[in-house]
């Protein structure tokens, strides 16, 4: 079974930027812009000289930018105006169990209930909206603001407003759901901003206005359940949601759903100060199949949105090609079905029609895959690879066999579609903790359901945190997140600790932080990238003593490795209320390094009087292969039929970056985009014509990047013009 371990559905939430053509220019639009400089001088040069735009708001914390209503003829004008900056283009975002709540709580009874119910505590949630009147939720909302549309009504994008969305209920749910759902904290207050509009449309832009707007409404916490693909800690989000911390917010993020490679965790979970979060199982039952004849298992991918497998009988199975003949009766028989042509909803919806009791898909290339049912369906739907689908078509369906249902019952793993870190430029450990996340029952407009990924992951610990709050009020961002990393438990598999960069410090404890008497601050040890064949590393951790009794403290360093000398403190002691700055420093000779070893991590141990404390370290070796570039865009320039806008993030300077455009289909060469020759590190930005961006249509862009002797390759799918769209049917 340890494929479905490594391969469980991901929930995302893709968000995009609508070209601007969709609008008239008659319509009315909202939209924040960013401009250089004060952005107070220029909210009154607008209303000067621009007065038949309403200027809505003015942000000038975390983002110098103006929020303006208009219609799209006069917004257009302004946007040619020199104080606008660019606009950063869209970015692609990851939005990132029944009894998940008791047991993050560690409750061994239903019946037995938390010290603390977040009574008092501001939460923030910066999604898709909040569904504000559904019977869980509505005693604890508070309020919010939609920077979307300019108000203060973050209700969910409706039908009627285009591609509804239901994420950010689910979030705010796990938080704090107080009804049929349980969230961690039951009694905090909740607040929603809407930063992403119909279907998640949305922007880096958007983002940062709703984390300054929460900031100024006085939130203890905000969950930010989304993400990119920008491995890089000094992405504008990233930056922004440092200085929140800064101004004394806490602020929680998910991980992302790109997992389980290395350099996975976007921004902005790269954020130093922000507690990334990556997600783990909670007690799960998990369904395989299994022919006693063949002694064949077959690993189940359950498809999200539709009931739980629960069949415990012997069956048969009747196949159903693509879905689009209508099926013969298929009463009490499992439906096969190949992946292609008609979507996965329409596949259940056929299979449940012609009476079966399950349908299973399997996949129309290589590998197996993921998939959701986005219509209310009654029967289980689950997805298993191409070679798996192929041998049940030939030994089960056409030699008319039974197959049976077996089920194993995992805890604690971490999710293989968690991104792991480390991230690039500071080398950071993220993520920095695990939460459940994976088949997560909340609450979403009109009802319930079950989600997944590791949007569901870091509202379990924004919820945590809560209660932590609850019970310290004077506790400030720094010492929550200090007392829930402190008292984190390093996760096992097959008897061996999972990697840090997969785990950060292990699976959440928030009874145990509650009551943390050592605060380990900072206790990640990144040592960075070691370049030279022998060299020495040091970073501190601070230690302090929460206790009222003096506390003494042991370090113990891990088992001696080849090329590897740790130096840890002697013993020592605290008094009530002391800290202490203490050095770990590591000597390394990466000659005497065994074989290829990229990653050097492991675990540092520290104890006190009460309990031990597993600290994680890590160190990259001058072979380590890392992503040198990521996060390419193209866009049309807002309000543009004529401009595009390009970006992309590089970690470290480069002597050269080429662009160049393929035929997805055919690969084979069409055009150069562009090139640059000696770029420094960070967000690469340019723009290009209409005729220098080429002829419309969707291409695979191959971006090369050289450094030294160091060539890497890349790609992406990048649109050119308005009229086209990259689909997948499922």
């Amino acid at each position: 079974m340890d494929m479905w371990k490594k391969m469980m559905i991901a929930s995302v939430l893709l968000i995009s930027m609508l070209p601007a053509s969709v609008f008239s220019l008659e319509e009315e639009k909202s939209i924040i812009i960013e401009v250089e400089g004060d952005a107070h001088k220029w909210e009154q040069y607008i209303k000067d000289y621009y007065p038949r735009i309403e200027v809505v708001h003015v942000y000038d914390t975390l983002l110098q930018g103006i929020a303006l209503r208009g219609r799209m003829q006069e917004l257009d004008r302004l946007e040619k105006a020199e104080f606008i900056k660019q606009s950063f283009p869209s970015q692609t975002y990851q939005v990132h169990i029944d009894e998940s709540v008791p047991h993050v709580l560690q409750q061994k009874s239903p019946l037995l209930k938390a010290p603390y119910t977040g009574k008092g505590v501001k939460v923030g949630v910066i999604d898709t909206g909040i569904d504000y009147t559904h019977p869980d939720l509505k005693a604890n909302y508070r309020g919010g603001y939609d920077v979307v549309d300019l108000d203060e009504d973050p209700m969910e994008t409706q039908q009627e407003q285009g591609e509804p969305t239901l994420h950010g209920t689910h979030v705010a749910g796990i938080i704090g759901a107080d009804g049929d759902v349980k969230g961690i904290a039951p009694d905090a207050e909740i607040y929603g901003y809407r930063a992403l509009g119909p279907g998640g449309i949305g922007s880096s832009v958007h983002v940062i206005a709703a984390i300054e707007q929460a900031v100024k409404d006085g939130m203890d916490i905000i969950n930010l359940s989304l993400g990119n693909a920008v491995n890089g800690p000094d992405w504008p989000t990233s930056l922004a949601v440092n200085e929140a911390v800064n101004m004394g917010v806490a602020m929680v993020i998910s991980g992302g759903n790109s997992g389980p490679d290395h350099w996975t965790v976007g921004s902005p979970a790269t954020a130093e100060d922000a507690i990334a979060v990556g997600a783990s199982t909670p007690p799960m039952k998990i369904p395989y199949l299994f022919d006693r004849l063949y002694d064949k298992q077959i690993s189940l991918y359950p498809m999200m949105g539709a009931p739980s497998w629960d069949i415990t009988k012997k069956f048969s199975m009747l196949y159903g090609s693509k879905g689009k003949k209508q099926l013969r009766d298929a009463t009490d028989q499992v439906v096969l079905m190949e992946r292609g042509e008609i979507t996965f909803t329409e596949k259940a919806k056929a299979a449940e029609q012609a009476g079966a009791k399950a349908l299973i898909i399997y996949n129309n290339e290589e590998g197996p895959f993921q998939g959701a049912i986005e219509d209310k369906v009654s029967i289980p739907v689950s997805a298993v690879s191409k070679e798996d689908g192929e041998w049940l078509k030939e030994h089960v369906v056409q030699d008319k066999q039974w197959m049976d249902t077996r089920y194993e019952t995992i805890v604690d793993t971490v999710a293989s579609f968690s991104s792991q870190g480390p991230v690039t430029w500071n080398w950071d450990i993220k993520p920095d903790i695990l939460a459940p996340g994976v088949a997560i029952k909340s609450t979403v407009p009109g009802g319930y359901m079950e989600l997944q990924g590791t949007s569901m992951a870091s509202p379990h610990v924004a919820g945590a945190l809560a209660l932590l709050k609850e019970a310290h009020p004077d506790w400030g961002p720094k010492e929550l997140k200090a007392a829930i990393l402190s008292t984190a438990a390093p996760v096992t598999e097959g008897g061996k600790v999972v990697s840090p960069t997969a785990q950060g410090v292990g699976k959440i404890q928030p009874l145990e932080a509650i009551e943390a008497e050592t605060f380990l601050y900072d206790n990640r040890l990144a040592f960075g990238r070691v370049l030279h064949t022998r060299e020495e590393r040091t970073q501190y951790v601070t230690i302090e003593n929460r206790s009222d009794t003096t506390q003494a403290y042991t370090f113990r360093p891990p088992k001696q490795k080849a090329g590897l000398r740790f130096q840890v403190p002697l013993s020592f002691t605290l008094a009530p209320g002391e800290k202490k700055k203490v050095p770990i420093t590591v000597r390394v000779n990466q000659q005497q390094l065994p074989g290829e070893t990229p990653y050097v991590e492991g675990w540092l141990e520290l104890e006190d009087q009460n309990r031990s404390y597993q600290i994680p370290y890590l160190l990259l070796t001058k072979d380590t292969e890392f992503p040198r570039a990521m996060g390419l865009e193209l866009a049309l320039k807002p309000f543009s039929d004529e401009e595009y806008t390009y970006q992309v993030y590089l970690p470290l300077d480069a002597d050269t970056l080429d662009v160049d455009l393929y035929n997805p289909d055919t690969l084979q060469y069409v055009r150069s985009l562009f090139e640059k020759k000696q770029i420094e590190r960070g967000v690469v930005k340019g723009t290009l014509t209409k005729e220098e961006a080429g002829e419309e249509g969707v291409y695979l862009a191959v971006l090369t990047v050289r450094t030294g002797e160091v060539k890497q390759t890349f790609e992406s799918m990048v649109i050119i013009g308005e009229d086209h769209i990259i689909e997948e049917r499922h």
